[in-house]
């Protein structure tokens, strides 16, 4: 049995769990998320718990079950907590300003990237520091990452976007001849 999927998830005061048929949605303070179960996973509401079982032992049933449990897990931390990435702009001249709901990013190249953020995901700017948040978690992992890869940190200098804690391994740039 999965060591994941066999664990019941507590349902916190203000969220409500539905379920109709694979069909799970999830209320709470902070919004609403849905989620289309796999198939062979049911999702059974007992004592305010949320217990997943599966149907068979079969290895994609197996494979399904854990993952059921930890997107419904990610689905209530999500509308009573949110989830929130946090990255880190260094290098010269590179900057980033909120320009209405898109940000504007100059990042050494001869153009400024303008990046849309989808609905769904609100991006704050300190001094150099973007966070990311919101309440579904792929989608602010997604969005983080997708600001990253506009320029991605270099290990000669280290300059780039990158997570804040994030560790660029670093490399020594030409030593030069001895003549």
């Amino acid at each position: 049995m999965s060591r994941i999927g066999k664990q019941p998830i507590d349902l916190p005061g203000g969220v409500n769990l539905s379920v109709d048929g694979r069909q799970l949605s999830v209320s709470g303070p902070k919004g609403n998320l849905e989620l289309h179960s796999p198939s062979g996973i049911t999702v059974r509401l007992v004592d305010n718990k949320a217990v997943i079982s599966r149907r068979s032992d079969s290895k994609q049933h197996r494979s399904n079950h854990g993952l059921a449990r930890a997107l419904l897990q990610n689905m209530i931390t999500g509308v009573t907590q949110g989830f929130e990435k946090k990255l880190e702009i260094s290098g010269v001249g590179y900057r980033v300003a909120q320009q209405g709901a898109d940000l504007k990013f100059n990042l050494g190249y001869s153009h400024d990237v303008i990046y849309k953020i989808p609905a769904g995901v609100t991006a704050t700017i300190e001094q150099n520091i973007i966070t990311v948040s919101g309440i579904n978690k792929q989608q602010v992992g997604q969005v983080a990452a997708e600001i990253r890869a506009l320029r991605k940190p270099e290990p000669y200098k280290g300059k780039g976007i990158k997570y804040v804690g994030e560790r660029i391994i670093r490399k020594a740039g030409k030593s030069g001849k001895d003549k």
